[in-house]
């Protein structure tokens, strides 16, 4: 009776290891790969690499100093206001056409934002998975369901990718669009290698510095600055991050990616803007990490900077990242608009804006509240 016990014992720790081990099976391929050869030499030549990493133009720390007792004790004490109190709203055929000539946009969530821009589709930092982790058994999950399947996309002619952290670079996404679509993607220095580990085509990987560009479909892509970091393992700034402008013939975007604020925004507005939309993130702020996200008022303070006309707020209510409350965000955001003479388009996941019809939303996300 005890050798059953035992043996029932031994097989059954065997099958929990063989299933952790076949759960875990992509966890090496989700670090991405590695630069070397001419792809490392051309980072030792960029102006923004020091020192074995590549470098922020203003220094930015990713945590302050002596935060992080005061922040976990935050995380675990308000969990119900990071979270909506209701199912978030989903618009799957949006009621507003895409611009034929001019500038429309669909927000899917999150970063994840399709721009319609002359006629050509851009979608910026594509992420379709349920959890934005190595591991889809663990980290952050989804707050609300993706508007969309990946396969219902139109045909795209560009994919764009600010950075590689996991709520912006998203394996599985990668290889779904690099089978259903034939769009080159444009990444900062350094991501290239994440993509060719992931069988990108290397004939489908743009890889630009900032201030370096392509034109790809008409329309003219660079790569510009943004106060951040990088790395999908504990190993930092290995790739580049960044913002990115794309122009048309007669219309210009810009997106953020994820950055705290810094000067850098005005001499952005300078050289390329003034801008007909900005994608703005405004949500994963902390008085914990103030170099490296920014909070609503200072995402309105970068939007003038850079002589921005309509601006769509991307990063929030898809994924809890930090303490704050989960309105907050677009809450502090309205204000600060309205105080500053700002345009906003803040429409529901999946729907659609025109920047030449846009008008001051009304704030749908006010019922979905959470309050203590």
């Amino acid at each position: 009776m005890a050798g059953n016990a035992a043996a029932r014992r031994l097989v059954t720790g065997g099958l929990a290891l063989a299933a952790a081990g076949w759960a875990l099976r992509d966890v090496p391929a989700e670090f991405g790969g590695r630069a070397e050869g001419e792809r490392l030499a051309r980072f030792r030549r960029s102006p923004q690499y020091h020192e074995g990493a590549f470098r922020n133009p203003v220094p930015a720390d990713l945590v302050a100093a002596g935060s992080a007792p005061q922040l976990i004790g935050q995380m675990l004490r308000n969990r119900s206001e990071r979270r909506p109190a209701a199912p978030v709203p989903l618009v799957s055929a949006p009621a507003t056409p895409p611009a034929r000539d001019g500038l429309s946009a669909v927000w899917y969530g999150h970063a994840t934002t399709l721009v319609e821009i002359e006629g050509r589709r851009v979608l910026f930092d594509p992420v379709w998975s349920e959890r934005v982790s190595p591991s889809q058994l663990v980290g952050p999950r989804r707050l609300h369901p993706l508007p969309i399947p990946s396969a219902a996309l139109p045909t795209l002619d560009a994919v764009v990718i600010s950075h590689d952290h996991y709520d912006h670079l998203d394996r599985a996404t990668v290889r779904t669009l690099t089978a259903t679509q034939t769009a080159p993607f444009l990444v900062p220095l350094g991501i290239g290698a994440h993509l060719e580990r992931w069988n990108v085509p290397a004939s489908r990987i743009i890889e630009l510095d900032w201030e370096e560009d392509a034109v790809v479909a008409g329309l003219r892509f660079t790569a510009t600055a943004a106060r951040h970091f990088s790395g999908r393992t504990l190993r930092r700034n290995d790739t580049l991050w960044g913002s990115w402008v794309i122009a048309g013939a007669g219309h210009r975007v810009f997106y953020a990616g994820d950055s705290g604020y810094f000067d850098g925004y005005a001499r952005i507005g300078a050289a390329h803007g003034p801008f007909d939309l900005t994608l703005m993130p405004i949500g994963a702020y902390s008085p914990s990490w103030p170099d490296i996200h920014m909070n609503p008022e200072e995402a309105i303070r970068a939007h003038l900077d850079l002589g921005g006309k309509v601006l769509l707020p991307v990063h929030w209510a898809t994924f809890d990242l930090a303490p704050h409350p989960w309105a907050e965000p677009v809450d502090r955001l309205w204000h600060e608009a309205k105080a500053k003479d700002v345009t906003l388009a803040v429409p529901r996941p999946g729907d659609r804006i025109d920047t030449a019809a846009s008008s001051q939303p009304t704030p749908w996300w006010s019922v979905l509240t959470n309050t203590p």
